[in-house]
């Protein structure tokens, strides 16, 4: 699946002034990169003045802090008790904000992939007592339809080849490693944690591998 950029602004939020970056990929769908510190590699250039450019750029910048975070309309904008969507992308945009050098990729795939309206079904089959997976499952769906096909497009249009990547899933780690993409560091980001999404959190846990066990346990006990 191929990627082109679109367009670009300056886009001050409460987090502080990021640069937002419009791609688009061939069906037409949209996705967003944030960005702090890092500039545009000029695509005019031949190949050897780009390399020459990113290496100058690698050596006297350090690793940007990146957060890869799939859209949760219910989370992000609703701030639904639900999941840690919500938390987690305001506290990677205030990180990235401090630290001054880094991105989100914002991806257009709501529900871990299966769109709003089945991830609604899916919250009416969990208010009878089904966890996110087995709700998932129930309606014919894959637990998790993500894809991350848009990452390196994006993170190469700033000249990111190595990053400190926000995540508690191992797939995404796996998923830039496998593609290019040295990641240097895992920083752990776990917020948000109430009495709604506890067990949403320990099934991402003991069932769909992420990496919560101390963190997790950690902020239930400080929720209690």
């Amino acid at each position: 699946m191929s990627y082109q950029f679109i367009t670009s602004a300056t886009l001050p939020t409460r987090h502080g002034e990021f640069d937002i970056h419009i791609f688009e990929n061939e069906d037409g769908q949209e996705h967003v990169m944030l960005t702090v510190g890092l500039s545009v590699v000029e695509q005019n250039k031949d190949a050897v003045d780009v390399l020459t450019q990113k290496q100058d750029t690698l050596a006297e910048r350090p690793i940007p802090l990146v957060r890869i975070h799939s859209e949760c309309l219910t989370g992000d904008a609703f701030s639904s008790l639900k999941c840690d969507c919500g938390p987690q992308l305001n506290t990677a945009m205030q990180a990235i904000q401090e630290t001054g050098y880094g991105a989100i990729l914002y991806l257009r795939q709501e529900g871990r992939g299966i769109g709003l309206t089945n991830k609604i079904r899916a919250y009416a089959l969990q208010d009878q007592g089904h966890d996110t997976l087995d709700a998932n499952l129930m309606l014919g769906l894959p637990a998790d339809a993500r894809v991350y096909d848009m990452c390196s497009p994006m993170l190469a249009h700033v000249g990111v080849d190595a990053v400190r990547l926000i995540t508690n899933n191992p797939e995404k780690v796996a998923y830039l490693t496998a593609h290019g993409i040295d990641v240097v560091e895992r920083v752990p980001l776990v917020v948000g944690v109430n009495d709604m999404n506890a067990d949403y959190l320990a099934t991402k846990r003991d069932r769909m591998g992420h990496l919560l066990d101390k963190e997790f346990n950690t902020a239930i006990h400080l929720n209690k």
